[in-house]
């Protein structure tokens, strides 16, 4: 069971820095998230919360129980001049190897816990802890298991404005409860919900906005055929060891597409409604049994960018299409064949083009450091 999280803040209008702070980390023994919304907003609010989960983190890493972390924290804060407090709240999401949920909030809105696509209450008990009332929950997490927590920007969204009393945690839940019945991921969640923040906030936000989401699911693979073998002899063995799992299966590149077909006993439909006027990225095609068809190289270097941005354009290219399979899979497997394609020998092309294998690696590097597993298999 893959325990799948991501977390996206929108900025208080006007501020530079975000008040709200989010931290991920995975130890031998669990899956560690602290979400903290400083007092304020700017820089004193990012401050706030910047040490608060720092400090949760690194004690929660080292084994520390919930009270150590609560009493240091009250030690460590330092004291606004102005409100005489030293106040963040916090959310801790603790997932342990044997599937256990821990939960433990301090003044965020109440998380949000689905389970099957339903909505379930969270039977959390009250616990103070020196001056501070912490509500703490625990139980066995289950696959499919969806918890939201958010900061309470994303509540008020839209307060006094388009909304009289802001956006409110049961429209939030009805919102999300719509969400939990789909196939999203973690990051489609929380892209969702900050866009409807800021649509309801006309893109001028009243405070920090922050949306954590944790899922546990089944692990997700793929595998990405690119470049036909350098070995004709090879290439029936090259086609069984992209199908021979049940996976999701991509292939990039003309000639890599033809080769399978043929292998198949089938041909590949190109899809020209896959191209729109403004748009450089080839089309994309397909073939049954096969979950993506795309042209090769520059197609990849396209997809490479977008990671390299972190930013994915709202179109429906085969780029785009591509970048999402690989952003919502755990394991990676690229098939690449060594054969030389001549048109990628082309002096006047850039050298990234012209040099396959590098940029399989480079892109293997960057999968890896957004936590995937990924593995190269060359022919």
């Amino acid at each position: 069971m893959i325990v799948e999280k991501a977390f996206s803040s929108l900025h208080k209008a006007g501020e530079e820095l975000c008040g709200d702070r989010v931290l991920l980390s995975e130890t031998p023994t669990s899956i560690i998230a602290v979400l903290s919304d400083g007092l304020g907003s700017g820089v004193k609010a990012n401050i706030l919360a910047t040490i608060t989960t720092r400090v949760a983190m690194t004690m929660l890493e080292n084994g520390a129980k919930i009270d150590e972390v609560v009493s240091t924290l009250a030690r460590t804060l330092p004291v606004c001049k102005v409100r005489k407090l030293a106040y963040s709240t916090f959310t801790i999401i603790q997932v342990h190897s044997n599937g256990t949920i821990y939960v433990a909030e301090f003044d965020n809105p109440t998380i949000c816990f689905f389970r099957e696509g339903r909505r379930m209450p969270l039977k959390t008990h009250e616990r103070v802890i020196g001056s501070l009332v912490v509500q703490e929950a625990s139980w066995q997490g289950k696959e499919n298991d969806m918890l939201v927590a958010v900061s309470d920007g994303v509540v008020h969204a839209g307060i006094g404005e388009k909304l009289d009393f802001g956006w409110t945690h049961n429209k939030l839940e009805t919102y999300l409860q719509t969400l939990a019945t789909r196939d999203l991921s973690a990051v489609n969640v929380c892209e969702k919900i900050s866009n409807i923040v800021e649509r309801i906030s006309q893109g001028v936000l009243g405070d920090d906005s922050t949306v954590l989401t944790i899922k546990l699911r089944k692990k997700r693979s793929v595998t990405v055929a690119v470049g036909p073998p350098v070995n004709m002899d090879d290439d029936r063995k090259f086609t069984q060891k992209l199908l021979c799992e049940n996976q999701t299966r991509v292939i990039c590149g003309g000639t890599t597409a033809t080769l399978i077909a043929r292998e198949l006993g089938t041909d590949v439909i190109v899809d020209l409604n896959s191209i729109s006027e403004h748009d450089e990225v080839p089309p994309t095609g397909a073939i049954e049994g096969i979950s993506l068809v795309t042209e090769g190289i520059l197609t990849l270097s396209t997809v490479l960018q977008y990671f390299k941005a972190n930013h994915f354009p709202q179109v429906n290219n085969g780029a785009v299409r591509l970048g999402k399979t690989l952003q919502e899979s755990d394991e990676i497997n690229f098939l690449v064949g060594r054969a030389i394609n001549a048109a990628h020998q082309n002096p006047d092309l850039p050298v990234h083009l012209s040099l396959k294998q590098q940029l399989i690696q480079e892109f293997a590097k960057v999968l890896q450091d957004l936590g995937k597993k990924v593995t190269v298999e060359y022919y």
